[in-house]
């Protein structure tokens, strides 16, 4: 075997290691799944209920992630809690589906057929939000399941799961503007919880970042 024969096959080896990432998030239940992962650890069971798929379905593609090195599984008495492999894979997800977005003007079709209100709501950026913290005339609501806050969430941010807001409005005071976030802008949950409260008067805005845009946009995070 000649030298450049060689460095060929080893170039190829290169391109199938690259592509073995690729063919493990090649499915949209396993980009759900890396999704959920992206906002906590989650056992199987928690993360079948989430993507609405089967435990064992659900257990067949975290083991093709598993298998890519995207997660990890550690077992906890009789349940196995799966995370992020790294926090790289985040970054991986969040390009490929910026990467989408700017591609393919299906997505935003998709996006304004899924999240059916959202242009019914103000939308409010980073640095604004940040501003009118410091000024205290908002109240910022994190609307994702409690297990996602206490894993990770915007400083100042009180938690309310979107489908308890109906029922504890009293925790938000009359005066304030809410600000509602959830999992990004690919998450519908500030739109319902925003909806209930516009309902009944109370003036709202939508922050479209999740706690990984805004982590990668290089701020902190609670």
């Amino acid at each position: 075997m000649n030298v450049e024969t060689n460095k060929r096959q080893h170039k190829e080896q290169l391109y199938q290691l690259f592509a073995r990432i690729a063919t493990a998030m090649a499915n949209p239940h396993r980009l759900e799944l890396l999704d959920l992962l992206v906002q906590a650890p989650r056992t199987v069971e928690e993360l079948a209920q989430e993507a609405g798929m089967s435990v064992g379905n659900t257990s067949q593609h975290l083991q093709r992630l598993k298998q890519a090195r995207l997660v990890t599984a550690a077992r906890e008495g009789v349940y196995i809690r799966y995370r992020l492999a790294d926090p790289v894979v985040a970054r991986l997800w969040l390009q490929l589906r910026t990467a989408a977005g700017q591609q393919l003007a299906e997505v935003e079709q998709a996006l304004d057929a899924y999240r059916d209100r959202r242009h019914e709501f103000e939308g409010i950026t980073a640095e604004e939000l940040m501003t009118r913290l410091d000024n205290h005339d908002v109240i910022l609501l994190d609307v994702r399941p409690a297990v996602e806050y206490e894993t990770a969430h915007l400083p100042g941010a009180v938690s309310i799961p979107w489908n308890e807001v109906a029922h504890r409005l009293d925790e938000l005071p009359g005066d304030k503007t809410i600000v509602a976030y959830c999992r990004g802008p690919y998450c519908v949950y500030a739109d319902e919880a925003l909806s209930r409260l516009a309902a009944i008067g109370r003036a709202v805005a939508r922050l479209e970042e999740g706690v990984a845009e805004w982590q990668q946009a290089g701020y902190a995070l609670a």
